[in-house]
């Protein structure tokens, strides 16, 4: 529904009133080819959480990755994986870089030899920074000056590329007084014109999600609080991207007494209330025992495309605070999927109902799964249009037309608002919308 009006239920402006459903994450398909990347290089000795950025280039159209690994870490460096199993890891004197990598169809990596930053004597690696921590980076289109296009957003300081590969050196941002322990990453929010810094606070030994913001991406306002955990689930990174009119990102969740992390959904309509849309639900779910990503997920921003949302993550196979191994991901979710209303019983109908919303097309459409179930669409206080009839759809559906057993199409009320009521029984719905 590209080129159509879509509303996504999990957009609590659209929604009148719910009965009977919750909100859950949409399904995802783990790539078969995961784990994608690993620790194999001398200056890869523990990636940690990878913090990972994935960009897709708008020329070339190559995936272009920059990855956090921690390039100094000597006890794992002098650590065997055999001896790893009766020594215990403990956090020692690291240093922190940023690694480089790229893929043609964004399954194959290959980190190149770049020759920019010095490692043990030789520039043959693939590092583009280091000394610094948790980097986010974006492109910025906007910029009228192609040597600020890529920039950097690491713990309480900005750098500048041309092409993300070679940076400025790094400009202090005192101002954001953050610890900057995470993730940090930044886009332009194009709706207010300003830039917009995702950072962490700690309050009273908790992880804390913080906002910081800027015009010209040198100076920045003082981080506060945007969103928390509780002492036993706490918000860990969030990586965000502007999406409709709003902003969506991914925040882990460090679920502090089974040392494990996972990964949810959340949302903001303007950048300053946040919310989890599925609290407890993991929208990347970490791997069966054993598998690469059984420990913890760490989720880049997500990467639109025409018919699916590409979700690229860092993940380990171990806890949070012990020996764990490094790895990127990759998972996928239809478009438009990000969370959807399923009912909470097979036994009672689920429904969802609209706020009034202006019908700017001839049809209304749907997303939705009704493979299993069934769906009647009613459009309150209009004769002929009621749930009896409705023609169901049927199937898993990106996009399908609802019609009515008149045949009528929406013409009449083209530029009016309209009430939109959904029936679910066994089926879930992700968004709705209008065209013709």
């Amino acid at each position: 529904m590209s080129d159509r009006k879509t509303y996504l239920v999990f957009d609590s402006r659209v929604i009148s009133s719910v009965a009977n459903v919750r909100l859950v994450p949409g399904s995802i398909q783990k790539a078969a080819a995961n784990p994608l990347l690993c620790e194999d290089k001398p200056w890869e000795p523990r990636f940690d959480n990878v913090y990972p950025t994935v960009i897709r280039d708008p020329e070339t159209g190559l995936y272009r990755l920059w990855y956090n690994t921690f390039i100094i870490d000597p006890l794992s460096s002098n650590t065997s994986r055999a001896d790893r199993k009766r020594i215990p890891y403990e956090v020692g004197d690291r240093e922190m870089g940023v690694c480089y990598a790229e893929s043609r169809d964004g399954f194959e990596w290959k980190k190149p030899e770049l020759g920019r930053i010095e490692f043990e004597g030789s520039t043959r690696n693939n590092l583009v920074m280091r000394n610094i921590h948790g980097t986010g980076v974006f492109f910025d289109s906007h910029d009228p000056d192609p040597k600020r296009r890529y920039k950097a957003f690491m713990q309480n300081g900005v750098a500048f590329s041309g092409d993300g590969l070679g940076w400025s050196p790094v400009r202090t941002c005192p101002g954001i007084q953050a610890r900057g322990d995470t993730h940090n990453n930044a886009l332009l929010y194009e709706r207010t014109g300003e830039y917009i810094g995702i950072t962490r606070l700690w309050k009273n030994e908790e992880r804390v999600v913080g906002l910081t913001r800027s015009r010209d991406f040198l100076d920045w306002t003082k981080s506060g609080e945007i969103l928390r955990g509780d002492r036993n689930h706490q918000t860990y990174s969030m990586p965000v991207i502007a999406f409709e009119d709003g902003l969506l990102g991914l925040v882990s969740i460090f679920h502090v007494e089974e040392d494990t992390v996972d990964c949810e959904w959340v949302w903001s309509p303007d950048s300053y209330r946040w919310h989890r849309l599925c609290p407890g639900l993991a929208a990347i779910p970490r791997g069966p025992e054993g598998s690469f990503d059984s420990g913890c997920i760490f989720a880049a921003a997500p990467l639109f495309e025409e018919e699916r949302i590409l979700l690229y993550y860092g993940a380990n196979n171990g806890p949070h605070s012990g020996w764990r191994d490094g790895f990127l991901g990759r998972a996928s979710l239809g478009a438009n999927r990000i969370a959807g209303f399923t009912p909470t019983s097979r036994e009672e109908a689920g429904v969802v109902i609209t706020q009034p919303v202006e019908c700017t097309g001839n049809r209304l459409y749907v997303n939705a799964d009704i493979s299993e179930g069934e769906m009647r669409v009613e459009l309150l206080g209009l004769e002929g249009w009621g749930r009896g009839e409705c023609r169901p759809p049927q199937g898993d559906l990106a996009e399908c037309e609802v019609v009515w057993d008149s045949g009528r199409d929406l013409a009449p009320f083209r530029g009016k608002p309209i009430q939109v009521l959904f029936e679910l029984r066994a089926a879930s719905l992700y968004a709705f919308g209008f065209a013709g």
